[in-house]
């Protein structure tokens, strides 16, 4: 009984590799020609096996077949099992760069949703301790914005020794806003609230402060001695805001700014 056409026997699949490898002779080269105008399987496993270069050569390699250069004919046929080999490990190796293509694409999927989630609060370093160099400093997202707003209000609290400086500039969305926050020690776990001039209260940012704190002039590494700088946003518009507050989550007004 004859294969079903698309679902070729063994002598067929062999020629296919054969054929993409270009040993077979005139008569068997056109014979398979025919075969593969009606077999779409073929067809497919040919596209498979373009661009066989590499393999060619590895093949030149073989003991016996006299290396002859690629694109030169070899001397002699590989047997069926050589032909079988190689066209499983070329479908392999296209498997595997179909699956690396697709992880590649996933992960800048991630990058891509995930970076407007980036942590909003920096200052150098995170490791244990606060050993900040001017390295990491350089690259501080929330710092640079702090600095390019011109609009800047400042206040204070627990007793003068917490100073808060906030940046707003007016957007069509509503404040983009920016904290210089000194003189606060941890561990803590604060909230940058913006109350209106109607009571409403909107928080644009939280962030945690470590035991060493930040903007502490007499700490002993230089990640404590920097202030900390956080970003955000508020829905509503600078000229409703009345003042900001910068609170702990336990409820403690550390800081008021009046704007």
């Amino acid at each position: 009984m004859s294969p079903m056409q698309g679902h070729p026997g063994p002598n067929e699949h062999e020629t296919v590799g054969a054929y993409a490898l270009g040993i077979l002779d005139d008569a068997e080269a056109t014979a398979f020609e025919a075969h593969l105008a009606t077999c779409e399987w073929c067809a497919q496993q040919l596209d498979e096996l373009a661009g066989m270069e590499p393999m060619l050569a590895a093949l030149a390699d073989l003991p016996g077949s006299g290396s002859p250069a690629i694109g030169e004919s070899l001397s002699a046929k590989p047997s069926p099992r050589i032909v079988n080999n190689l066209v499983d490990e070329i479908a392999e190796r296209r498997a595997q760069k179909r699956r690396r293509s697709f992880y590649m694409v996933a992960a800048a999927a991630a990058l891509i949703v995930a970076g407007p989630f980036a942590a909003i609060a920096t200052t150098g370093t995170d490791s244990d301790g606060g050993s900040g160099t001017n390295a990491t400093l350089a690259a501080n997202p929330a710092r640079d914005l702090f600095n390019g707003i011109a609009d800047k209000v400042k206040g204070t609290g627990s007793g003068g020794k917490v100073t808060a400086t906030v940046a707003l500039q007016e957007k069509a969305w509503g404040t983009e806003t920016a904290l210089e926050l000194s003189g606060v020690k941890g561990p803590l776990k604060c909230s940058m609230i913006f109350v209106s001039k109607d009571g409403e209260r909107e928080t644009a940012a939280s962030w945690s402060v470590p035991k060493w704190g930040y903007g502490i002039p007499d700490a002993k590494t230089e990640q404590a001695r920097n202030p900390l700088y956080v970003s955000g946003g508020v829905s509503m518009s600078p000229s409703d805001v009345d003042h900001v507050e910068v609170m702990t989550f336990d409820g403690e007004k550390i800081a008021e700014v009046d704007v």
